[in-house]
């Protein structure tokens, strides 16, 4: 830690010092987050901060991978060099990960818990370093996996789940094959593979969804068995079936109990014999909106309308009236259709005020000493098939520790947690119980969740089974040990059974008994999606992405007082890198962020909300200040979580996270600090809160939201001390406040980092620093001279952003022969943002002098949009309710657009009449693009 003071104080060295040290750096780190091998600085350090060019040389930056063969791209890949042009950035930021060598790895097991072996469930696994090789790049299986389940898999699935399955095939010494879209083609999971198959266009039905198209994959890469994650074809037994006719093996459950619990009716009917407790509800198909009113009166409001084979939140309303259930009928079957291909409902009661508890099952059967080897597969994959029940033992059952996934949005989940604290002993062993005799009544084998909704009398009823991996199968992994699902998963398709290890978890050999486990884990799903205007997805390029470090939470000797329990860990589950693009076509999530502590829950919830403030992620809008926000509630930290939390909690939706009078003082401080060392950074004069204390001149004045923002009074107690002062500007005058004393440390703070270590009177945190940008972008394209000034084509785009869109330049159709740019230094306010908790803030500083006289200014006048119908995200416009000249009331529908796959329907938020209506059925939406104009009133 260095002190305040001083560091506002210190200068840089030369210019010429800086930008040498910088390209060291850069290098440094390009090597280490982004794999890559070698990186050049071609131009002059006056070119590459704006200034003018060396020799007429084209200020750029140029990366060039190398494998450990010397070649140009990985092996057995031809994917081209990365090509990056452009002055005054930090290219690492936006470059792709590329992989760096087919490097085998030699772990035979996964322990997420205490992150030991080299293939960990990190993203920080993504950077090789010199002792560590890229353990989800390309790779030759192990010599010391001498036996594994399969030699090799496809995974019919994208993003996050299929790295997350790759890492454990790599540990097992399992060859991947990876299955991608058109769109996908530059992926994580499609780099991490051995092998790589395009399935089609992006559409999910013209891609991984087609079934046809996957079968073909199966066949022409010989794969052993196929792993299907989840979503997408994971619970299709159509398309298990066509697997197994191929000669492969499905890694999950068999035909029939996919169609048997993937049917929400027939799991029902299946759960009542099995004397599991079922949901009041209509055991049959609704057929029309009008026979859905009609149930609905049958079964008593409110209802839950379902889609039979659905999952995820996707074909699910909630009703209390007829013209919900006609509205939520029509809305639940285009989703069901569009993501299950599946448009049949059902409908049953309305649990209020439950909680959603799911338990987590491995179950399988180990072949006998002394049985035939069953059917063989064909000779392109020789592999035996189980056939029958009859060589095969007794079923292993395994019932882990419940999950608590109550905080949702929509019916999807958002936060998940295990175990739960609602649940008693008591209430928990007869849930196992249940569980498993469900589990015997179907003959279930693999990996599967039960759910439960309950409610605070310890009252249980059976929701569904999920006949797949679950999205927060982390969590159970984390508490439960040294436990790999999907490597249990593998052992059960290939016949062995159940591992022995895991058996053994086992506390006790009654029904009701459930794996041992220790500490806490909590789960948050990061999603592109914007919390301030609704939840709405967002999409485009990830700009800046940097995770939280995995691992141990704080390594123990740098540890100040974080708040943070010994022996924390984070694990980071995710598909995407800087410059990955989150698209309409597919699930926002972007990632899942899980704590856990041995010590509890509270430890856990203090864990994920440290990681989330180190968790830098810039381009598209995304929940994270949300999750920390919630995390920050006195309910959810009391434990008071139902499944109505975020609309009990947030019923006119998320309006950001409101800091306290402390925090706000803290942030002001901090910001003070931070300010100081950005003005030696950028060789500016010292801020001047560094001058004697008592003259009034020396106050710095920081401005919490910009120029009209909360302001506070900023000084040095002493200039050779790290102590500062703090106080409300509205208290300037009053002798009666006093000001806050604090001591601030800061860490280091490098001007292209976002992510600051700060420690305020021993507290150890982090905030981030974002600089706040005006670009003008000069592009030129085409074969042409490129000078500037010489080309017709211009085209001028102004933007705000952390960094130019450089990332979604590289990923734009290869029509531009020569790319050129120059950049608008920072914004010459000096104004930067700061994010802490979650909150992010603008931040101004100024002298006293300053800030007294911009009190004569007025703030800028707010655009009158009232007259008019936004779309609130980008989308396709899908239909329209009304036509020019129609009288809306508010709340009135006016349109559905489909974003992500689902359908929102966009209302009138005043009554008026229809003027204008703009774009046609089917076009593209912008974000903002107007929809409706409504008549002036007069």
């Amino acid at each position: 830690m260095l002190r305040v003071a001083a560091a506002i104080k210190s200068r840089p060295a030369s210019s010429s010092a800086v930008v040498a040290s910088f390209s060291e750096s850069l290098a440094r780190t390009a090597t280490r987050r982004h794999g890559v091998r070698a990186l050049s600085v071609l131009t002059s350090s006056s070119s590459y901060f704006g200034g003018g060019n060396s020799g007429g040389a084209d200020p750029c930056v140029q990366w060039n991978t190398t494998n450990s063969r010397g070649g140009s791209a990985p092996v057995g890949n031809s994917r081209p060099n990365i090509r990056a042009y452009g002055c005054g950035i930090d290219p690492t930021s936006i470059i792709t990960h590329i992989p760096q060598s087919r490097t085998p790895t030699t772990n035979a097991t996964i322990n997420y818990r205490s992150f030991s072996t080299a293939v960990d469930a990190t993203h920080e696994s993504l950077s090789p370093t010199a002792d560590k090789p890229n353990p989800i790049a390309p790779h030759t299986p192990s010599s010391t996996n001498t036996d594994p389940p399969f030699s090799k898999i496809l995974i019919a699935n994208r993003g996050e789940i299929a790295l997350r399955i790759i890492r454990t095939c790599r540990s097992l010494g399992i060859r991947t094959v990876a299955v991608h879209s058109t769109i996908d083609v530059r992926s994580p999971h499609v780099l991490a593979a051995d092998e790589a198959i395009c399935l089609g266009p992006a559409p999910t039905s013209e891609s991984y969804l087609n079934v046809d198209a996957v079968c073909d994959a199966i066949t022409t890469t010989g794969a052993q068995a196929v792993h299907p994650g989840y979503g997408f074809l994971s619970e299709n037994a159509e398309f298990a079936r066509r697997v197994t006719e191929l000669g492969a093996k499905f890694v999950g459950p068999s035909n029939a109990a996919i169609t048997a619990m993937g049917d929400k009716i027939t799991s029902k009917k299946i759960a009542r014999e099995a004397d599991v407790s079922v949901i009041p509800g209509y055991d049959g198909f609704v057929s029309s909106p009008e026979h859905a009113v009609e149930i609905a009166e049958e079964v008593g409001y409110p209802v839950m309308i379902k889609a039979t084979s659905g999952g995820g939140g996707k074909g699910m309303r909630i009703c209390t009236n007829p013209e919900e259930v006609r509205e939520g009928y029509q809305l639940s079957t285009a989703e069901a259709k569009s993501f299950f291909g599946d448009e049949r409902l059902f409908i049953e009661r309305y649990v209020e005020d439950p909680h959603h508890i799911e338990f987590q099952v491995l179950a399988g059967r180990k072949k006998k000493k002394g049985s035939g080897k069953g059917k063989s597969h064909p000779a392109m994959n020789p592999f035996p098939i189980l056939e029958g029940k009859e060589e095969y033992g007794e079923l292993d059952i395994l019932v882990f520790p419940e999950r608590e996934c109550s905080i949702q949005r929509r019916n999807q989940k958002v936060i998940e947690e295990s175990p739960s604290v609602l649940l008693t002993p008591e209430t928990r062993a007869e849930m196992a119980k249940q569980v498993r005799s469900l589990v015997r009544n179907v003959d279930y084998e693999s990996a599967g969740t039960v759910e439960f909704l309950v409610d605070e009398q310890q009252n249980f009823f059976f929701l569904e089974m999920n006949t797949r991996l679950q999205v927060e199968h982390p969590i159970t992994e984390m508490v439960s040990g040294d436990v790999d699902l999907v490597r249990g998963m593998f052992d059960v398709a290939a016949g062995r059974g159940v591992p022995e290890e895991y058996l053994a978890l086992m506390d006790g050999d009654d029904d009701g008994a459930i794996v041992r486990h220790s500490g806490h884990a909590i789960e948050a799903r990061i999603y592109a999606e914007d919390p301030l205007r609704g939840f709405l997805p967002s999409t485009g390029p990830l700009l800046q992405y940097i995770e939280p470090t995995q691992g141990p939470a704080h390594e123990e000797e740098d540890m100040v007082d974080s708040g943070i329990g010994s022996g924390s860990v984070i694990r980071v589950d995710s598909g995407v890198v800087c410059g990955t693009p989150i698209t309409p076509y597919y699930d926002p999530m972007i990632s899942k962020l899980v704590a856990y502590s041995p010590e509890g829950r509270a430890e856990a919830i203090d864990a994920l909300s440290d990681a989330l403030d180190r968790y830098v992620i810039h381009g598209v809008g995304h929940n994270c200040p949300f999750v920390a926000d919630v995390l920050r509630h006195a309910a959810f930290r009391e434990g008071r979580t139902p499944t109505n939390f975020i609309p009990t909690h947030y019923p006119e939706g998320f309006a950001g996270v409101e800091l306290t009078d402390e925090e706000r003082e803290e942030l002001a401080a901090l910001s003070a600090a931070v300010g100081g060392w950005r003005m030696a950074l950028l060789d500016q004069p010292p801020l001047p809160c560094t001058a004697a204390a008592d003259d009034v001149e020396a106050d710095m004045v920081v401005c919490l939201g910009g120029m009209f923002g909360e302001a506070y009074i900023v000084a040095a107690s002493d200039p050779e001390s790290s102590k500062l002062t703090v106080r409300p500007w509205t208290a300037k005058d009053d002798e009666k406040v006093e000001a806050r004393e604090m001591e601030i440390q800061i860490g280091g703070y490098e001007y292209t980092s976002p992510v600051v270590e700060v420690c305020v009177d021993g507290v150890e945190k982090a905030i981030q620093v974002r600089r706040i940008y005006s670009y003008t972008f000069l592009v030129y394209h085409g074969m042409y001279d490129t000078s500037l000034g010489t080309s017709h084509h211009q085209h001028f785009l102004k933007r705000s952003a952390f960094l130019p869109p450089l990332a979604s330049l590289l990923l734009l159709p290869r029509v531009f022969v020569n790319i050129h740019f120059q950049v608008q230094p920072e914004d010459n306010t000096g104004m930067f943002a700061v994010k802490m908790h979650g909150a992010d803030v603008n931040i101004l500083l100024m002298s006293r002098t300053e800030y007294e006289l911009s009190r004569h200014m007025k703030e800028p006048p707010i655009r009158d949009t009232s007259g008019l119908v936004l779309s609130p995200m980008p989308g396709t416009l899908m239909s329209y309710s009304v036509e020019e000249g129609d009288h809306v009331e508010a709340g009135q529908e006016i349109c559905i657009v489909e974003a992500m796959k689902m359908q929102n329907v966009i209302r009138a938020e005043r009554h008026g009449i229809v003027a204008k209506i703009y774009p046609a059925v089917g076009a593209s939406l912008r974000a903002d693009e107007v929809i409706v104009e409504f008549q002036k009133e007069e």
